[in-house]
């Protein structure tokens, strides 16, 4: 029991009852445990409903309040364990199920005692991608249709928001997580074994061996996991499970509470999701804090962004589904984003409209051997090339960004250092500038390979030296002979760069651990041996009439 205590606005919260564990049926016999929490006030009220692979007590506490403290706003609110797991019945398969669980669910919560019959979806990460899969279950079955949802950091095309990047595998983030839901199902199974080298492997990521991308556990007990189907990379597969394929025709009018971060892995799916949800007419809310995919607090990376940086998710979520499941308030509309630069949130009614700003590379051919050679200017300077070196036994490591170790807004001035590393940066900035949206790298380059890699960094360098990164973008050209300039897209990011302050560009070949190391020839990536991978050569063109630039979204006043 929670005892009560008032809250913004004059409400205050209820009582809770719970959690009551109770089954739902499927039509083929197959139960799903749900621990439900009720508000001890006179219904009827609103379902919240939470499906998840964790452990329903988890009920991504990890990000978000405890469901009771749901409950207590007055809602009932149900957390489900997916198919074969937690104490669900049936065998688990890694979205599979979750059209036609979610469908089923939906139906069922609707009818649950006390419930109004109005419903709402939401959860972070796989319960925020399971939520759209529920929604395709209704309508290829006419059932109950979510009455709004709040996917949180979620993906709207798995393989491409999730699994790869620019045509690339990331490496180690796909196999400490396929290590986490594998040791769980071994768990499940009763299988102490493989639940021990699996847990072990997960927390050390093991990238380290002789084919990297097949480390020894997940290859001993692949039946445990989706790791070797994320690494076939059949186009089938993936069709199968995108949210994005799934709703191709449905109408997405339904009100959603799109969430995301700037630093987050899956950031592009939030953003297409919203696209796609604001042109199905329904009103639509759009949250970027500054935060990776966890935790959402003030500190992300390096940097201490203050306390308006600190989560305010679960206030959103509420007054989100307040106006749409129980009519009290104005519905939360527009946009809200989180300005890095200026530690603060910006409100928006819609996004904003930017202009494109354009920065030359430029050097005098030692943009890798140090930090201070390379430029970006306003204007092309004369024809030049750098030598960017890729030496596979020490590749040059991925730091900050969604995808690095560690990750966030760090401090890259040492990795610049590095000879491997071509480093462009433009003069001080005599004015403050606002960038806002998805950042373009455009490069001329040749290699002495067939395949190679390039991975973008934009940062932010202070006068004391700290190169603090702002986003990243990974691209694998896989034939080196199809005309360029190469076309990176680096993540979305919103950042007022003050006055005094300058930006950099740094090119690597590599981004080591976070993607496999690229081997210099077309070979699958199951297939890919440390042994066999050539070191590299990239050349990088630049000036005259040559394209090598980077193109800034400049917020328009």
């Amino acid at each position: 029991m929670h005892g009560a205590r008032p809250i913004s606005g004059g409400r205050r919260l209820s009582t809770v009852s719970g959690p009551e564990t109770v089954m739902m049926r499927c039509a083929d016999g197959v139960e799903l445990a749900t621990d439900i929490y009720r508000p001890d006030t006179p219904g009827p009220h609103p379902v919240l409903m939470m499906r998840q692979p964790y452990g329903r007590r988890i009920a991504s506490a990890v990000v978000f309040a405890h469901p009771a403290w749901y409950a207590a706003h007055g809602y009932i609110v149900a957390i489900q364990d997916s198919r074969g797991r937690g104490d669900s019945g049936g065998t688990f398969r890694l979205f599979a199920n979750d059209v036609d669980d979610g469908a089923t669910a939906l139906d069922w919560a609707a009818d649950l005692p006390g419930a109004s019959g109005k419903v709402g979806l939401y959860g972070f990460s796989y319960q925020g991608t399971s939520q759209f899969l529920a929604m395709a279950g209704a309508r290829t079955r006419g059932g109950k249709r979510p009455d709004a949802i709040a996917p949180t950091m979620a993906a709207w095309n798995i393989r491409d928001d999730w699994a790869y990047e620019g045509g690339a595998f990331r490496l180690a983030g796909n196999i400490g997580w396929a290590c986490q839901m594998g040791a769980e199902q071994a768990r499940l199974a009763g299988d102490a074994v493989a639940f021990a080298a699996l847990a072990a492997a997960g927390r050390g990521a093991p990238v380290g061996g002789a084919t990297p991308a097949l480390p020894d556990a997940l290859v001993r007990y692949a039946h445990y996991t989706h790791y070797q189907d994320w690494l076939n990379d059949d186009p089938a597969y993936w069709a199968t499970i995108a949210p994005s394929a799934h709703l191709r025709e449905d109408a997405l009018d339904i009100p959603a509470l799109h969430i995301g971060g700037w630093q987050d892995t899956m950031l592009g799916g939030t953003l297409a999701s919203h696209a796609a949800f604001t042109a199905g007419g329904a009103p639509q809310r759009l949250l970027i804090g500054p935060w990776q995919h966890m935790p959402w607090g003030r500190n992300v990376g390096a940097l201490d962004l203050g306390a308006e940086a600190a989560s305010c998710i679960d206030a959103e979520q509420i007054a989100f589904f307040d106006a749409h499941l129980r009519g009290i308030g104005e519905p939360p509309s527009g946009v809200r984003l989180f300005d890095i630069g200026r530690k603060a949130w910006e409100d928006f009614a819609s996004l904003p409209q930017t202009r494109d700003v354009v920065f030359h590379l430029g050097s005098n051919g030692l943009a890798a051997a140090t930090p201070d050679d390379g430029v970006l200017a306003a204007e092309p300077g004369h024809k030049g090339v750098d030598w960017l070196l890729h030496d596979p036994w020490r590749p040059a490591p991925a730091i900050g960004g969604a995808t690095g170790q560690p990750g966030g807004f760090q401090n890259r001035a040492a990795i610049d250092d590095r000879g491997d590393v071509a480093v462009y940066t433009t003069s001080p900035l005599t004015a403050p500038l606002t960038l806002f949206g998805e950042i373009a790298v455009e490069l001329d380059v040749d290699c002495d390979q067939p395949t190679h890699d390039l991975y973008c960094t934009l940062s932010q360098v202070s006068p004391d030296g700290r190169a603090i990164t702002l986003t990243t973008g990974f691209l694998r050209v896989t034939d080196r002979s199809i005309p360029g300039p190469r076309r990176n897209a680096l993540q979305a990011t919103f950042c007022t760069v003050p006055q005094g302050a300058a930006l950099r560009l740094s090119v690597q070949a590599a981004a080591w651990p976070a993607f496999m190391i690229n081997p210099g020839k077309s070979v699958p990536l199951p297939d890919t041996r440390l042994m066999d991978c050539a070191v590299t050569t990239v050349r990088i063109l630049h000036g005259g009439d040559r394209k090598s630039r980077v193109v800034l979204p400049l917020l328009l006043p």
